[in-house]
């Protein structure tokens, strides 16, 4: 025999041992913890479901990271390990060594299985749960509670997981004995039935990360919207693509004014994304007005309004903006003042700055550029869809230049790109976009610019894509198509 082949000495007990179900039920109390997370991997692959409720009721650590396993078990495996959790809650007394309080079903250590007893040993209770919590829901924790299931939801439009499905009704069957906790909710359903049914089973204060999106019903946003402000340890919160018909502007504004009164009470709240919603067509003073101290803010699709950008210059969740994002919101009429005060507000801390698609002009551009030479901290920028010049594109290259952290900027094609009147078609000229390319390659080796510069020609919202040139080392200019920058893949 290869002895390199052949199986451990371990490997050779945990098959002895799982190969007779009984004499394995009856072993685990004097099972060396060592031993577990093998024995678990092997009774796992195999299938052997009674080996797994067992295991269960025995097992020594605190968490059991069923997420993190290689592959994602099947409807029978989380069976037989939700059925061996029914049999521990109903003991009496546990087994002298079963510590287990947590089911996570993240995915959030990749390689613990692997690294086996030493890695799992290591993670206690409640620190699986509190990282980014705030103290007041520490306490919910630290006190005697109820068993804590760790599982990330997602409501869909149409089939539902079946895991998850299977896991809301177990759960809440057991709500006084289970506790089901969401760090990251998804609701891409208009269903509200799905939606308040996950919403009554899990503890709202466990959500973190909230994305909405698909929703046209008015009754499902009215019925939702009260949840929003139980999550008061929401840091992340996107909404996007919520198109509901309403008749009047009073409406609009009632709206605007409850969705500000609920995100007023998410204390913990650093990022905000809404694109493409409908109560943000009402004035932007409800929705911001009461909101505390924003790190990102990223808004769009939407007909921004001048008194709007100047309303965020003097609300106080902007002054230490971090990632600022402004988005098809078409400002060519607009006076430059507002968005250069807004700029000017945030230079010393903005990391992050996109103004994409919002049709800026060169007058408008050259008046923020001395303020945006002054965004020491910027290491991304994003600029593409503005109607600029070459002349004006070369200014802002030139200050661009100057920002020792900036990794990576997007600009527009210039204007001499086009034939006369096609910019707003989108229409790039081959042989005209030729002769600027020609022009910006000497621009940018001169600057020493060349890594961090693509060209933006074409980009769609709707798909997400957009075409990127860029130069390369050898002088020749590559072409990529890309997904649009998003806030979260930035480089830090």
């Amino acid at each position: 025999m290869d002895l390199s082949t052949a199986p451990s000495l371990q490997r050779l007990a945990m098959q002895s041992l799982l190969s007779n179900q009984s004499l394995a039920i009856s072993a685990l109390e004097d099972l060396p913890a060592l031993l577990f997370p093998s024995l678990f991997l092997e009774a796992y692959a195999t299938g052997l479901t009674e080996g797994l409720k067992a295991m269960v009721q025995a097992w020594p650590f605190y968490c059991l990271p069923l997420g993190d396993l290689e592959t994602s078990p099947d409807l029978n495996i989380f069976k037989a390990v939700l059925d061996g959790l029914d049999l521990l809650l109903a003991k009496k007394e546990r087994c002298s060594h079963c510590k287990l309080q947590v089911l996570n079903m993240r995915k959030e250590h990749p390689d613990i299985w692997t690294l086996g007893y030493p890695s799992m040993a290591k993670i206690s209770y409640p620190t699986i749960l509190m990282d980014g919590l705030t103290t007041s829901c520490h306490s919910w924790m630290m006190e005697k509670h109820p068993f804590t299931i760790a599982f990330d939801l997602t409501i869909r439009e149409n089939s539902q997981d079946e895991l998850q499905t299977y896991l809301l009704q177990w759960a809440r069957a057991r709500k006084e004995r289970i506790q089901l906790c969401s760090r990251k909710l998804q609701i891409r359903s208009d269903c509200l039935s799905n939606i308040l049914k996950a919403l009554h089973v899990v503890r709202l204060d466990s959500i973190q990360e909230l994305i909405v999106s698909n929703l046209s019903q008015e009754r499902t946003m009215r019925q939702f919207a009260p949840y929003l402000g139980q999550m008061k340890n929401l840091h992340f919160f996107c909404i996007s693509k919520v198109v509901i018909r309403l008749s009047t502007s009073r409406q609009l504004a009632w709206y605007s004014s409850k969705f500000g009164a609920f995100l007023g009470q998410l204390r913990h709240l650093q990022e905000l994304h809404v694109h493409g919603v409908f109560f943000a067509f009402a004035k932007l003073s409800p929705i911001f007005s009461s909101l505390t101290t924003l790190q990102t803010l990223s808004w769009s699709s939407f007909p921004l309004q001048e008194e709007d950008l100047r309303f965020l210059i003097q609300c106080s969740c902007t002054k230490q903006l971090k990632h600022l994002r402004l988005r098809r919101l078409f400002m060519e009429n607009f006076s430059p003042e507002p968005l250069r005060s807004l700029l000017e507000q945030v230079a010393g801390t903005l990391q992050t700055l996109a103004l994409e698609d919002c049709h800026i002009t060169d007058p408008q551009l050259l008046a923020i550029l001395p303020i945006l030479s002054q965004c020491s901290q910027l290491s991304f920028f994003s600029f593409f869809g503005n109607r600029i010049s070459m002349a004006s594109l070369q200014v802002l290259l030139s200050h661009t230049a100057q920002m020792s952290h900036l990794k990576r900027g997007i600009y527009p094609a210039p204007l001499e790109s086009y034939r006369p009147g096609d910019w707003f078609l989108r229409n790039i000229n081959p042989e005209r976009f030729a002769q600027v390319r020609t022009g910006l390659a000497w621009l940018l080796r001169d600057m020493g610019l060349a890594q961090k510069i693509q060209i933006c020609t074409q980009f769609c919202h709707v798909w997400n894509k957009c075409q990127l040139y860029r130069l390369a080392p050898d002088g020749f200019w590559v072409f990529t198509v890309e997904n649009l920058p998003d806030l979260s893949a930035l480089p830090s």
